[in-house]
């Protein structure tokens, strides 16, 4: 299977994985997080190449997770803005950022902390239910696949 097979399982994870699952994608999205905007600046804190950088932006405004929107017409320059699509991608980047901190911990502790604007404490996000407000891993759930996603998986034990 191939990456672009990805885009056309039913799987939501795979479709996402397709899209957002190369690691130049989460530092962009990382320093999107991080308040980066512009096209230098994504560049030089991702390090980056511009062509590298450049394909990955117009996939993420294609996909409608980013959106450019001009700040100079002398010269023409443009910025990159987080939409709803994109800004839903954060629980994904702070998963990413809390199991790093957790088991490769770098001398000095995490290098980014999260203030909670509402009560002013450091927090670590967590999972929790929809339902309960409990907290949630792994084991805390039970899955359930639709009738399609199990044909999907059939098939590929079948191949």
């Amino acid at each position: 299977m191939s990456r672009s097979d990805l885009a056309r399982k039913v799987c939501g994870v795979s479709r996402t994985i397709e899209i957002v699952g190369d690691a130049w994608t989460l530092m962009i999205l990382r320093d999107m997080f991080l308040g980066a905007r512009r096209f230098d600046d994504l560049r030089r804190q991702t390090g980056c190449s511009p062509h590298l950088l450049s394909r990955r932006l117009k996939r993420l405004e294609a996909e409608r997770i980013v959106e450019r929107r001009a700040y100079s017409d002398r010269p023409p320059r443009h910025e990159y803005r987080l939409t709803e699509r994109g800004r839903d991608l954060w629980p994904v980047v702070i998963a990413l950022k809390n199991w790093g901190d957790r088991w490769l911990a770098a001398p000095g502790g995490a290098p980014i902390e999260l203030t909670h604007r509402g009560c002013g404490q450091v927090t670590r996000p967590r999972m929790c239910c929809s339902a309960c407000g409990e907290p949630m891993d792994a084991r805390a759930s039970v899955v359930s696949l639709s009738p399609a996603m199990a044909r999907e998986r059939d098939a590929a034990g079948h191949a």
